[in-house]
Formats: C-alpha cells, sequence, structure tokens
C-alpha cells in the first residue's frame, strides 16, 4: 500500500513543493505509524524551505512541523501509545503528508474532545508563545507588552496567553488586521503609518515591560527604545537568511553588553526541544486544558486539504492571513 505526502525537491518557492506517493512501512522499534489529520503551515517551513535556518533539512524533504493524527501502528517496545490513540507531536519536518512514523519519545496524547484543526495549532503557536510568556519572560497581571507583528498564528497566540495573563498589550499589525487585535484586547499600532516608538512614548512614557518581536530581530533597536529600566525584549523568530540571523545575535550580544539593565533574549522552540523535551511535554497539555475550557480559541482563517501545501505556503508568503493556516485530512473538511 502506498501514502502520498508533499516533498520540497529543491529549495525555493512554493512551487517546488510536490506530491508524491511512498509505500507503507511498518514501524520500527520505539516507532509509530500515524494517520495525519492535521498539520500547521507556518513561518519555520517557509525558512526550511528557502534554507534560511541552519536547522533546515537538505533538500528534498516534507515539511511540516507539526501534527496531530491517530496512531496506526506501533513498533516493538512502545508502550507510551497504543493503536487508535489521538496524538500530536512537534515534527519539524513531515507533517504534509497522509502518514507518518515518529519515536514515541515525541508523541503526547490528545483528549477526544479536541478538534484536530486547533490542537495542530496549539503544538508550535501556542507552545512558543506560552513558553516566551511564562518560561521566558515570566510575565504577571498588569504588566505592559508590546507585540511586533501581532496578527499571525504565534502573534494571535501571544495575545489570547497575554490577555488570560492579565497583561496591557500592544501590537503592530496593518489595518486589515488591526480588529482581530481590538478583539483580543490589544490596542493597535498601524505600521504602515505610525511609528511604535513615538506612539507608545505618548501612551507609555514609563516604558514598557516587555516587548515580544515576531519580525525576526530586525526592530531590536526601536524596540529597546519603549522599554522601561530592566525590562526585556524577546525576539522568537527566525530571520530569513544566515547574514541577517548572524547580525541579528551580534546586535542582540553588543546589546546585553551594554551597562544597562534593559535586555534582549532569543526563544527559539526548535532548539529547546532539541535539547530539553520535557517543558513542552508540560506545555502542550496545560494548552489542551486551557482549549478544553473554553479559555483560549485558535484563529483559524485558512482550512485546506493536506496535500495542498503550495497553495498554503503562498497564501501565507503573501502577507494576506490572520492566524492560522491549516492543512486537513479530506473526511475533516
Amino acid at each position: 500500500m502506498k501514502y502520498k505526502s508533499v516533498i520540497a525537491i529543491q529549495r525555493g518557492r512554493p512551487e517546488v513543493l510536490q506530491v508524491v506517493e511512498k509505500e507503507l512501512r511498518a514501524p520500527a522499534a520505539g516507532e509509530a505509524q500515524i494517520k495525519v489529520l492535521a498539520s500547521g503551515v507556518g513561518g519555520t517551513d517557509i525558512n526550511y524551505r528557502y534554507g534560511y535556518s541552519p536547522l533546515a533539512p537538505k533538500a528534498p524533504f516534507v515539511p511540516g512541523y507539526e501534527i496531530m493524527g491517530v496512531v496506526q501502528a506501533v513498533g516493538a517496545g512502545v508502550t507510551r501509545v497504543a493503536v487508535g490513540d489521538r496524538v500530536a507531536a512537534l515534527t519539524g519536518q513531515g507533517g504534509y503528508a497522509e502518514m507518518i512514523y515518529l519515536g514515541q519519545e515525541h508523541l503526547v496524547k490528545v483528549p477526544s474532545s479536541l478538534t484536530p484543526a486547533d490542537v495542530a495549532t496549539l503544538v508550535l503557536n501556542y507552545v512558543t508563545a506560552w513558553q516566551i510568556l511564562q518560561r521566558v519572560a515570566k510575565v504577571k497581571a498588569g504588566d505592559k507588552a508590546l507585540l511586533i507583528g501581532a496578527s499571525g498564528g504565534v502573534g494571535t497566540a501571544l495575545l489570547q496567553l497575554g490577555r488570560l495573563a492579565g497583561l496591557k498589550m500592544y501590537g503592530t499589525a496593518s489595518p486589515k488586521k488591526q480588529n482581530i487585535l481590538t478583539e483580543l484586547g490589544a490596542t493597535p499600532i498601524d505600521y504602515h503609518t505610525q511609528d511604535f516608538v513615538e506612539v507608545l512614548r505618548k501612551e507609555e512614557p514609563n516604558g514598557l515591560d516587555f516587548v515580544f518581536d515576531g519580525m525576526g530581530g530586525t526592530d531590536i533597536q526601536r524596540g529597546m527604545a519603549v522599554l522601561r529600566s530592566g525590562g526585556k525584549l524577546v525576539t522568537y523568530a527566525t530571520p530569513t537568511g544566515l547574514r541577517m540571523m548572524l547580525v541579528g545575535l551580534l546586535k542582540l550580544l553588543i546589546n546585553n553588553l551594554r551597562p544597562h539593565s534593559k535586555k534582549v533574549e532569543f526563544y527559539g522552540i526548535t532548539g529547546l526541544y532539541i535539547f530539553n523535551k520535557k517543558p513542552f511535554m508540560q506545555d502542550l497539555p496545560l494548552l489542551f486544558t486551557l482549549l478544553g475550557e473554553g479559555k483560549i480559541k485558535p484563529i483559524i482563517t485558512v482550512r485546506l486539504p493536506l496535500l495542498e501545501a503550495a497553495k498554503a505556503n503562498q497564501l501565507l508568503e503573501s502577507g494576506t492571513v490572520t492566524g492560522n493556516i491549516v492543512l486537513l485530512a479530506p473526511e475533516l473538511l
């Protein structure tokens, strides 16, 4: 028997994504075979496809950073999951496929009440937002924060979780996307016509506690300008290109060496997961609980068939999408 997946045959634009067939195989020892029901489409997929990230797989490869699915078979020694279990995983690659094989150490069981589309957004975007707020920034009620790039998947997750945490929030977005910021309790700033430094110096003359930069570190200096003494800027999006990444890291290091108390910190879920899976394994179930209780609700504006990943990538790169794009198994559409 065969299954289909979407492969990036080389570096480049979404057109390099092609549907191919592969032979099903029995799962190896310690591994589970999973039917993919949902996979998110995010900026990391794009960076990997272009080869911007040093962690990008060599082409050809199957993109897809996170999945939710159902276990179809297990290999020898698998005890954490069983056939029929609903599971989620941070995959890094491989999610744009009808079937995926993963080691049991990557799998988190999913409550039956949660929908695959919602779960897929939690795995990467909401865990990222949660860890930025709770593990890196350690926010508290009443803190003031700016979100640079607030309308995307991680941005809207930060808005929802920040509101739960009692933050006073500002966010940059284009005019067409500002309504969602307002709905989620943030004051929108139009980055086309407004300078957020000027706006915030008037609105918050004593400075902000945090700036969360989702634009790859391109606004570090301006973000620092709106922080109070002792404030922190957290940048979490991978810069588009190795040169920009190195420049961003250099700016970060130089800034932290300066004799003032404002700090910059880089957060990357990939690096944390590679070296220590425990935080992810703790945080994702917490988010399942918040979702089940109705305290968070992912904003999903585009739902496409699982194998239409090229179209989904084109939409994401267009910059017109608010919130999340999710690829779904045909039976869920």
